[in-house]
Parts: C-alpha cells; structure tokens; sequence
C-alpha cells in the first residue's frame, strides 16, 4: 500500500478521499525542513498548503516519493526544479480557489475605494470622520488587470458588472481571447499610465519577482490604487510604501507578503492607505473543500493509475485524451525500449514522426513515454516522465517531433498503428511490415536471396527455439529485407552470432519487450 504525508492541515474531505482511494495516509502539522528531511523517506506522496517548504533537501531525502501535492495554486514554496530532476511529479490545484479569490479581489477594491477599513476603525474609536474620509466610485474608473488567467478573468467579469472599464495585460493570452471577455489587452506599460486601480493575477517565478518595482510604480498614473491576491513578492514592498508616502499611490490592498506573516515593524502596516489581510484569498469553506478533494483525487490517480492532472513539471492530459492515448502510451513506451537495443553506438537524436487521426491530441505525453522507455533500458539512473527529456538533454540526446494529418511512409521511422485492436511496428527503418512488440524478439536484415529464412529457422529448431510469429518486410526482390520473429524463448548468445555468421546477413539483433 503506498503512503501518503498530508501537512499543514488539509480539510477532512480530502483525507478522506485519499484512503477511500485506498491509500495510507498520515496527516500532521505544518513541518519545517528538518522535520519533513526526518518523515519523507518513507512516503511515495506528499501533500502541502503553503505554509509547508518542500526544500530541494526534503526532495532529495523522499527516495521513495513519487508526487507532491500542492492544495492550491500557487507552487513556490517547492522547489520544482530539484523535484524534476529526481523525478518527482509536482501538481496543484488551480481551479479550485478561483471563485473565493476573485471575491476577495473585489472586496478589497471595494474596502479600498471607500476607505472601509480606516472608517470602521474611526468610529469605534468614538470619531466621527464623515469629511476625512471621503472615497471614490467604481463606476467608470479603469481597472487594470495584470494576468488574466482563471483568477484575473472571473475578476473582470466581475469589474464589468460594476460598470468599469477593464483593460489587461497578459502576454500569454491573445487580443481576440481578451476582447471576447470584454477585456482591451494592453502592454504593460499602457496600463499602469491608465489604470486607476491595479491587481495582480500571475504566478510568481524568477521573471515576475518584483514585477512592480520602483520604476514600474513611477511610471503608475497619479492617485492609482493598488491590489494584490496573487503571491508576496510581486511588488516591491518597501518601493511602494515609498510611492505611498510620497503621495504618487494613493493606496494599497494586500492579502499576500514577502515574508508571511510580515515583520510588525513593515513600513507598509503603519500606513492608513494600506488595507491587508492574512493571505485569506483561498480561505473559504467551499474553497478548501474543493482544493482538498481536488489534490486528493490527483494524487490517488497519479500514484494508483499513473493519470496525471495539473502537473506542473509535466505535460499533462485531459481524461478523454488519457483515454483515447492510453493503449499508444504502452506501446511508445515499447518502441522506445526497442530502439534503445537496436542502436549501436551512443544516440545523438530521435525523431519521432506522428501520423493519422493520433495527430488531433497532444502527442507530448507519447514522446515522453518513448524517451522514458528508451532512457530506462541503457540507463541505471531512475528515469521517469518527469525528468526524461532534462536526461536526454543532459546527455547530448536531441528529441524531434514532426505530425501530419496523412500516414505516409517514413524513411528510419518505427512507425505504430492499431490493427484489429492490437498495437503494431508496422515499419522498421524505413521497411513496411506488421510485428507484434511482445517478448523476446529477433530483428534481422539480409540480402533478399532464397534460403535464408529456412536456415534461421532450422537454427532455432536446432537450438530448441520455438517460433510464434514471423513477419517480414523488403525494399524489392533482390534488395535488403528485414524480418521479426517473435521467439517463446531468448535466444543463446552462441546462436545468435551463428546468425551474425550466416551468408547474407547484414544485421541480427535480440531485443526484450
């Protein structure tokens, strides 16, 4: 029974799912590194909110972990690239908080336009601040949208029902996706000239830390007024404390830190124009229920089924695709556990060509079994889908991929079809014929001449060999020919080079499947 480490308090529905999934699970606190260094060993998942670091240390001392889950969206508390390297899936969440954060996003707006927060704490202070504290409306007031993803769409949809206009930027996201939501795109810079208020959607990585930095927030319209839901560390603190005080923002609303919880003596806690909250922006029923179902049934599927969802260091497939690929995914695995034994010499490239109705769907998740299959026969290092292509890459090994609507023939392809609901090589460098990838195979070429076959088949009965299938493919009569046998048992070193010696024979190779 593999076993999953549950931290930083994942809701009841969650764990739940996980052993009716029929998984070990242990839950406990929030760890710290030396802790989770001490548990990890002993876990294939492991299962974190944020607070939890999943430190490159804790990977490396996971020998047997497989997956990491994050509930929630957010995964810089984990350090992906040494889980990749190790091989280890990490997946989030990223549907699940989308409601409960754009919510959040629009009550701080709000709170912050109206200046709520500094209003309730006056009057139950016995002041009376009706004229001090004076806002300002929504309705036709720009709204700038940095990232529209999940969370920044629902935002928008919901700006727009206050009547505002919105503008985005996202440079992953087309003009017509955006116009389509009632959304103008813009660069970067237009919107923060526009905008009168800001609020960040994006996730943060090495190229968004400090996406509002001081020059950024110079460049920001007078008066502008920010918000931040997304990840601490997306704006520069202590530059915008700075743009606050000296009056070019006019205020701020923060539900995230750089460091969390913030230091008490955070310049951006003593200023009245500063709304925050606690990272709250998940912090819905419905929301922890959802992500806590949500990672539970990823990580069951990954560990039990190998289904990936949501992954983040892997290409990952919807179910109907899963479906429709599954029986490809064995058999491109095969493929290249095959070509890893047919190859002589070090392998500078594999080109992969697909073809046919297999074309409609990502191929990403086949490659990646190929590479795997191929990697895992001639390599003694643990290869997974996760770490296969930076292997590959590591070793000078360039992987190509080229698709086309028609099946055509390829020269020095090891082409894959279904043929009366059973996976088949139906080429073989460039030679046409139907073998079926099971067991123990005996790949030969040879000149196309009378007698060859005859004499290997007399070598088999000889060495008490049975044969179970024979399929054989040339270019023309008198030319090369390339011939599969599909053997019950493998076949002795000393009868193999008997072959190898044979008049006519230009190759012979044993492969396992």
């Amino acid at each position: 029974m593999k076993r999953v480490l549950v931290a930083d308090g994942l809701q009841a529905v969650g764990v739940d799912a996980l052993r009716k999934h029929g998984l070990e699970v242990e839950v406990v606190g929030s760890l710290g590194e030396r802790e989770l260094v001490e548990r990890i060993a002993e876990y294939e998942g492991l299962i974190v909110r944020s607070a939890t670091k999943v430190t490159r240390p804790a990977i490396e001392a996971g020998q047997r972990l497989e997956v990491i889950g994050r509930a929630g969206a957010g995964v810089d508390s984990i350090d992906v690239d040494a889980a990749t390297k190790r091989g280890v899936i990490v997946m989030n969440t990223p549907g699940g908080n989308t409601t409960a954060v754009a919510e959040h996003t629009l009550g701080l707006l709000l709170a912050l336009a109206r200046r709520l927060p500094a209003a309730d704490v006056a009057l139950k202070a016995g002041r009376w601040e009706k004229n001090r504290l004076q806002g300002v409306e929504l309705l036709g007031k720009v709204l700038g949208i940095v990232g529209l993803g999940r969370i920044g769409s629902e935002v928008a949809r919901r700006a727009l029902g206050f009547r505002m206009q919105v503008i985005a930027f996202d440079p992953y996201l087309t003009r017509e996706a955006a116009e389509r939501l009632g959304v103008e795109s813009v660069e970067l810079d237009e919107l923060l000239t526009r905008a009168d208020f800001v609020t960040i959607h994006t996730p943060l990585t090495g190229d968004t830390r400090h996406l509002l930095g001081e020059a950024e927030l110079e460049r920001l319209k007078p008066g502008a007024r920010i918000i931040n839901c997304a990840r601490g560390g997306l704006i520069d603190e202590l530059a915008l404390a700075r743009a606050i005080q000296a009056g070019k923002v006019a205020g701020a609303a923060l539900d995230v830190f750089e460091q969390e919880p913030p230091p008490p003596d955070h310049p951006l806690l003593k200023l009245e124009q500063v709304i925050v909250t606690p990272h709250l922006g998940a912090a819905t029923d419905e929301a922890q229920a959802a992500v806590a179902l949500a990672i539970a049934d990823q990580v069951a599927d990954a560990l039990l089924r190998g289904v990936v969802v949501n992954a983040v260091n892997l290409p990952s497939v919807d179910a109907e695709t899963h479906r429709e690929q599954a029986p490809y995914m064995g058999l491109a695995e095969k493929m290249g556990r095959f070509l890893a034994q047919m190859a002589e010499g070090r392998m500078q490239e594999i080109r992969l060509t697909y073809a046919g109705e297999i074309v409609g769907r990502s191929t990403a998740t086949l490659t990646l079994a190929l590479v795997r299959g191929l990697l895992g026969t001639i390599l003694s290092e643990h290869v997974t889908d996760v770490n296969a292509m930076l292997i590959a890459k590591a070793r000078g090994l360039r992987v190509t991929e080229t698709s086309t609507t028609e099946s055509s023939d390829y020269a020095s392809l090891v082409a894959a079809v279904f043929f009366k609901r059973e996976a088949r090589f139906v080429q073989i460098d460039g030679f046409s014929l139907e073998a079926v990838p099971h067991g123990w195979m005996l790949v030969f070429a040879n000149l196309d001449v009378p007698g060859v076959i005859g004499r290997i088949g007399t070598l088999c009965g000889r060495h008490g060999i049975n044969i179970a299938g024979m399929q054989l493919g040339r270019e023309r009569r008198g030319g090369r020919a390339v011939s599969v046998l599909n053997l019950d048992d493998p076949m002795p070193p000393a009868a193999l080079d008997e072959i190898r010696a044979m008049p006519d024979i230009v190759l012979a190779k044993l492969v396992k499947l």
